[in-house]
């Protein structure tokens, strides 16, 4: 089935506001999990108010965080299926529309490369001036075409890192630098619990788009022995929710390892996203 431009723009628009405003259900359900294993009863208060916010949020079609976040999109082709530039102008026309219709918080910064870099260029006022990341594109054994919208906070993005590990011909080396890391930046972020996102690959570039794509593809009803290791020695640090103490301090690990190539280092890059985080949702072009 072919769209209009006008198609997509809408499709595109409605689901970056349901990305914005809503969980997936398999995260409400680890949500739930997490509040009646809970016996911290401030860690609980803290996971219950969470839910019931995302749960308003929802019904309300309003935003999840007052931290709206930066759009970053997934786009998935098919065998026979064909991208236009046409296409690509009412995708970004429909994150527009979607970023004034969540509302998205005004935070894009005006002026040129300088101007950028020290906020003197001032705000964009329109929701919309929040430009979209790059698009990463991705073959898909699925036909047509499939669109991803997350949505980035800025505290995960200041708690994240994207840095070389020595493997020393050990999985084990690798997965305990991964654990460090998470331990310092959940307990720095606040807005826990967190779901870790995390990518390996051959260089930065391809580390943080697997990254992306751990969060694309995760699930908290699947996780793999690599993730359910890396979540619970996390949560065995007893940050909690808030750093308030507690069980849980990461709801799951989603994690995406690329090809590697033949050397002692392996880039990872890990994003401790926020108890609203990932935001994302999916839609079909």
């Amino acid at each position: 089935m072919t769209r209009s431009s006008e198609e997509i723009t809408a499709l595109v628009r409605d689901t970056l506001v349901r990305a914005g405003s809503a969980f997936r259900p398999d995260k409400k359900e680890a949500y739930r999990c997490a509040i009646a294993g809970e016996t911290n009863p401030r860690a609980k208060w803290v996971l219950e108010t969470v839910l019931e916010n995302a749960e308003t949020a929802e019904k309300n079609q309003s935003p999840l965080c007052d931290d709206t976040g930066i759009p970053h999109l997934v786009l998935e082709i098919g065998e026979d299926a064909a991208v236009t530039g046409r296409m690509l102008d009412a995708i970004r026309e429909g994150v527009a529309q979607g970023l004034r219709k969540l509302p998205g918080r005004p935070m894009g910064i005006m002026g040129n490369d300088s101007a950028r870099l020290d906020q003197s260029g001032g705000l964009n006022p329109d929701s919309a001036g929040v430009e979209p990341a790059p698009i990463l594109l991705r073959r898909s054994p699925a036909p047509g075409i499939r669109l991803h919208v997350l949505m980035f906070g800025g505290g995960p993005a200041i708690r994240g890192k994207t840095y070389r590990v020595f493997h020393r011909h050990s999985t084990a080396v690798v997965l305990d630098e991964i654990v460090a890391w998470a331990k310092e930046s959940v307990a720095q972020l606040g807005c826990s619990p967190c779901t870790l996102a995390v990518g390996i690959g051959r260089s930065h570039f391809e580390a943080a788009a697997r990254m992306l794509e751990a969060q694309t593809d995760g699930r908290y009803d699947v996780q793999s022995d690599m993730e359910r290791e890396i979540t619970r020695r996390v949560n065995e640090a007893g940050i909690g929710p808030l750093g308030l103490g507690g069980g849980v301090s990461v709801l799951a690990t989603f994690l995406k390892i690329g090809p590697q190539r033949a050397s002692g280092v392996r880039v990872v890059c890990l994003r401790p996203a926020c108890c609203f985080e990932p935001r994302i949702a999916t839609v079909e072009l």
